[in-house]
């Protein structure tokens, strides 16, 4: 009955327009095999689309193949078995879910550019691989079209029937092939525009954070020694490409030295990506660095690029690198050394050519040798150490630094640029600075803000503010006064408070005696007492 009365194809012509409709290239491929294999006469209709090789290793035809750069990837499956009507056809993880190009039938087909027509096979047991399963399924008929668009040939359309497949049945799969074919291409370029759309919007996003962020620690403003030994290094290695890995307490402008260095590469046509590493959760590493598919799990509502993919021919800023978990740090370095990464749910290899700098305020030398950092990974990174110096180190900066934030901030608040006095300096520089440039900015910040007359007063810890280190202050003496600045009473309080608490650390607790407090202050032990308990000294 099938022989006589079952058309290959049922309603072709709405299999054409709704295929012009489709928007989505997996929507596309499962339109064509699913409408071709609900007809009767179908027992299996399969596409396979030429793509970059993969799953070589795992590939039951890797001996027949001369070439691993590309192969026939089966995409879509649909059919029914008649042995077991329960079992369907639609798996693309078979035995033949590769093909190479110019092996075995579907393989000359893309090779070629030419179809493989087969109306009746009986008589031709050996033309099947599996002849038995042909049999047991009742296959008659082989239809096999290249998908050609422009005289490229995309993939190939494969039919097994289980009628006699006429001459009018082979006009319509070859219509089909072709419509097919323009169908995919369409699609594929849709997809393309959407994801270059979101990679830009993406981009878009990163260069306004960039906007917001830059200049956040002012710019590499300073003479000082160690200033110009980072401005040298900066030159040197930003041509290159070579990995590079910042070190240096937290607000020193690590950030700020890894613009510079891309600013100065061959990449700086191509954003700059950060990611902070502190604050990625455990479970979203793998999505946030390497990106995964729509479905891969759940909340996976559409596909996302990774960080690695979206930083492709330009930078990517790993900061606080040393926080991300140990066993998490293997994937990292497979796609440091071999510049290729699969997104999650896809077993597509994907190669990106990206440019690596790191930072930490962390010892990673340290931190490798007691095991809390992978070794390999350190070394990988290391290739080329930048070490930022702490602003206590480079006092001499202070004055460029201050006048050029505080032009900034003139701007960003709407107010005429403050005088820096010589008491501004004096105080600024006086002080020890453990949060760097952050803190610098931020006290620069809150002064303008609560500054009247345009005069500026620094609210600063006055513990910080004595040298601790110095061995030559005479004792009891905490600071000169500028004749410039008249200090409060209340702050008068806190300069003699911190005074003392430095007279007792460097007495180790001692008030009275040989070496005690008392001594290096010049006063009387019970004096001292006093002064300690009125001032609330712990």
């Amino acid at each position: 009955m099938l022989e006589e009365k079952t058309s290959l194809i049922d309603q072709p012509k709405t299999l054409l327009l709704e295929l012009a409709q489709r928007l989505q290239v997996d929507d596309a491929l499962n339109l064509i095999v699913d409408r071709i294999a609900a007809s009767p006469a179908v027992a299996l209709a399969r596409i396979w689309l030429i793509r970059p090789g993969a799953g070589c290793e795992t590939c039951p035809l890797r001996q027949e193949c001369p070439d691993q750069t590309r192969c026939l990837h089966l995409v879509a499956s649909a059919g029914a078995s008649v042995v077991d009507p329960q079992r369907k056809f639609s798996r693309t993880d078979g035995a033949f879910r590769r093909f190479p190009i110019g092996v075995r039938k579907v393989g000359r087909i893309a090779a070629t550019g030419e179809p493989l027509e087969v109306g009746n096979l009986l008589g031709q047991p050996d033309w099947l691989v599996h002849p038995e399963w042909a049999r047991a399924e009742g296959i008659r008929g082989f239809g096999g079209q290249p998908l050609v668009y422009r005289g490229e040939v995309l993939g190939v359309l494969g039919v097994f029937s289980r009628t006699t497949i006429n001459d009018e049945d082979l006009d319509w799969l070859r219509t089909i092939a072709n419509h097919a074919a323009a169908s995919i291409a369409n699609a594929s370029a849709w997809e393309e525009i959407e994801s270059l759309r979101r990679r830009l919007e993406m981009e878009n996003d990163y260069l306004q954070e960039e906007v917001r962020t830059r200049n956040a620690f002012g710019d590499m403003v300073g003479k000082s020694a160690a200033l110009q030994k980072v401005a040298e290094q900066i030159e040197l290695v930003a041509p290159t490409d070579s990995t590079v890995l910042i070190t240096g307490e937290s607000g020193t402008g690590k950030e700020l030295v890894a613009r510079e260095i891309h600013r100065r590469s061959s990449r700086s046509d191509r954003p700059l990506i950060k990611v902070n590493c502190a604050a990625i959760p455990r479970e979203l590493y793998d999505s946030e660095f390497f990106g995964h598919t729509k479905g891969s799990f759940t909340g996976a509502v559409r596909d996302r690029v990774g960080r690695f993919e979206l930083a492709d021919a330009g930078t990517l800023f790993l900061d606080e690198i040393g926080e991300i978990p140990l066993d998490l740090q293997s994937k990292l370095l497979r796609v440091l050394q071999e510049g290729e990464l699969e997104r999650i749910g896809e077993e597509q290899t994907r190669r990106v050519n990206v440019r690596i700098i790191a930072a930490t305020n962390r010892d990673l030398k340290n931190e490798s040798d007691g095991g809390r950092f992978r070794s390999d990974l350190y070394y990988r990174l290391s290739v080329f150490p930048i070490e930022l110096p702490p602003l206590s180190q480079r006092k001499e900066d202070i004055p460029l630094l201050a006048g050029h934030l505080l032009a900034q901030l003139a701007r960003k608040l709407g107010r005429p640029v403050p005088r820096l006095t010589k008491a501004n300096v004096h105080d600024l520089q006086r002080y020890d600075w453990p949060g760097n440039i952050r803190e610098f900015q931020h006290v620069l910040e809150r002064a303008m803000i609560t500054s009247q007359a345009g005069r500026l007063r620094f609210q600063l810890d006055p513990v910080q503010a004595v040298n601790r280190k110095s061995t030559t202050a005479q004792p009891g003496i905490v600071a000169s006064l500028d004749d410039e600045r008249v200090m409060t009473a209340a702050e008068l309080r806190q300069w003699e408070a911190a005074n003392i608490r430095l007279a007792l650390t460097q007495s180790n607790g001692k008030v009275s005696g040989v070496g005690g407090a008392a001594e290096r202050l010049g006063m009387k032990p019970t004096t001292l007492a006093s002064r300690i308990k009125s001032l609330g000294i712990h």
